[in-house]
């Protein structure tokens, strides 16, 4: 009679020493509240496997937390270290999946997660509103993406690669005094090693629709990428650059249309002084070389400068080297020492107006022919490329400007008093004792030609009375003139026997005179002839 209660002690023995072995220690996690939470029947589980259950719920004396002690099991133990992840499973929708379902039926329960990294044991935890995003099974890389604003993205939103979701947004943080937010985006492997440093995110939230030659074009990346925001990112099929570390540092653009603007390749970090007005200048406006784009503007400012002792505007840029087909293998030289060249050259950043309607500026490169020789400079990580005089529609205006510049200069209140001065001299020396005398003097002068001209008018009379009797007899002096030339044309004229007279004497007058040089040529030679005669005749 004895033996079957030995053996219920032996069993309850047992049974008690088993249920004892099998606990584990009791730990305390402290949430913000304990909704679905039951002393005695919640559940903590790790991948649904039990791993202790709620023995009360509390409140502490500061009313700050609600106090949840939780009897582990022995295999728990090892799990419990200051890294370990505890929250509440419930139905909700969190990063675009439903999950707790199951907790409809069965309750809600606290889900935990250990860390992979040896941590301190410990019993006092503090447990998260929220899920993790991630287990800590699934392998890949966390990359940092820096933006001026967070935008739509939200905790848990998808990060796509050529349309797969390849990652999830884990969270983010603010850095330089909140002028920017760096993103802790995962992508899982393997689609990990497409991400390269010269790879491209862009926000990929909402729908982008554009109008172009073919039609309206509307592209979106998922429907939870609408609802949730989502990241995507791209990498050029023929990039050598390295495959990004952990927490490699990248630009996320706004949109994919200005990822695609800022290209793939090396970006070269450009800066230019700007002594006079940048107003219109903004970031993400166009960098251009010879009318094509060729990089964006990162950030406007103002500095002093001690060199010139004056407040500039720098403007940052980057450009894209690789833009330029072959302009690296022209000449052998790394991008950076080509421009360092055409600088030598006289390439210059100017301020654009791009069109009359808009006051926006871009900033353009050009080689201004007749530039002093420039070095390039280096401030920070920034290459320093000068500024030279603005063009474009602003060099009308600049002339403009200039014109009224020199207007306003002129000193019209001189030129009024110098006028006012001289119709002043005008009307003293018009109404002068100078003038009045010169008057007179004129009047008593016009009298006197008044005189003259009456006494001609007086004299004048009896002879201009004559005037036809003149007339009459200088006509009657032409007619005997001209009987007088008619008479002498008659008896000495070409037909008249005078005239032929004269016609025949003058060639005997011409051998007489030829008869007598003879002769005086003859005594000339031989005066002995007047006495001898002439001695080739042969007589004395």
């Amino acid at each position: 009679m004895w033996i079957v209660p030995i053996l219920t002690v032996l069993i309850a023995g047992w049974l008690a020493w088993d249920t004892f072995s099998k606990r584990g220690p009791v730990i305390t996690v402290a949430f913000d509240t304990a909704a679905g939470l039951t002393a005695g029947q919640s559940q903590l589980k790790y991948r649904n496997v039990v791993m202790g259950t709620v023995k009360s719920i509390t409140i502490p004396p500061d009313l700050s937390k609600v106090l949840v002690t939780i009897e582990t099991v022995k295999e728990a133990e090892p799990l419990l270290t200051d890294k370990t992840t505890f929250w509440v499973v419930k139905p909700q929708l969190f990063a675009g999946n439903v999950s707790g379902l199951e907790t409809i039926l069965s309750g809600s329960y606290i889900g935990m997660r250990p860390s992979t990294d040896k941590g301190t044991p410990t019993r006092s935890f503090v447990g998260q509103e929220d899920p993790p995003i991630l287990q800590a099974s699934v392998k890949g890389t966390v990359f940092r993406l820096d933006t001026a604003r967070l935008g739509s993205i939200s905790l848990g939103a998808p990060i796509f690669f050529r349309d797969i979701e390849v990652g999830t947004v884990l969270g983010w943080d603010l850095h330089d005094l909140a002028s920017r937010v760096a993103i802790h985006a995962f992508v899982r492997a393997p689609f990990d090693r497409y991400v390269r440093d010269d790879s491209n995110f862009w926000n990929a939230s909402g729908l982008s629709v554009s109008l172009g030659a073919n039609g309206i074009s509307i592209q979106m990346e998922s429907l939870r990428a609408i609802l949730l925001g989502g990241i995507a990112f791209d990498t050029a099929h023929d990039s050598t650059a390295p495959i990004s570390k952990a927490d490699h540092r990248f630009k996320l653009y706004a949109s994919i249309e200005e990822a695609k603007s800022a290209g793939f390749g090396q970006q070269i970090k450009l800066i230019s002084m700007f002594p006079g007005s940048v107003a219109g200048v903004t970031e993400g406006a166009d960098v251009t070389f010879h009318g094509l784009k060729i990089g964006e503007v990162t950030r406007v400012g103002l500095v002093y400068d001690p060199k010139q002792d004056r407040v500039v505007a720098p403007i940052h840029y980057r450009v894209e080297a690789g833009r330029i087909s072959n302009l690296a293998k022209a000449q052998g030289l790394e991008p950076i020492n080509i421009a360092e060249e055409m600088i030598h050259r006289g390439l210059r950043a100017t301020l654009q107006a791009p069109s009359l309607i808009s006051n926006s500026k871009i900033i353009s490169l050009q080689v201004v022919p007749d530039a002093a020789r420039g070095e390039l400079e280096k401030i920070g990580d920034h290459y320093v490329i000068p500024a030279a005089e603005i063009g474009g529609f602003d060099s009308i205006t600049a002339s403009a400007s200039e014109l009224l510049s020199k207007i306003n200069r002129i000193d019209f209140d001189k030129i009024g008093n110098s006028l006012l001065g001289a119709a002043t001299g005008i009307e003293q020396t018009v109404n002068g004792p100078q003038i009045k005398a010169t008057l007179a003097a004129l009047e008593k002068a016009m009298i006197d030609v008044q005189d003259i001209a009456a006494k001609l008018d007086k004299d004048a009379t009896p002879a201009l009375k004559r005037l036809p009797e003149i007339a009459a007899q200088l006509q009657e002096a032409v007619v005997k003139a001209n009987k007088l030339i008619g008479s002498v044309d008659k008896g000495y004229g070409d037909t008249s026997k005078f005239h032929r007279d004269i016609e025949r004497l003058l060639p005997q007058i011409t051998d007489a005179a030829r008869s007598i040089r003879a002769l005086a040529d003859l005594l000339s030679r031989h005066p002995e002839a007047l006495i001898k005669g002439r001695t080739n005749t042969g007589k004395e």
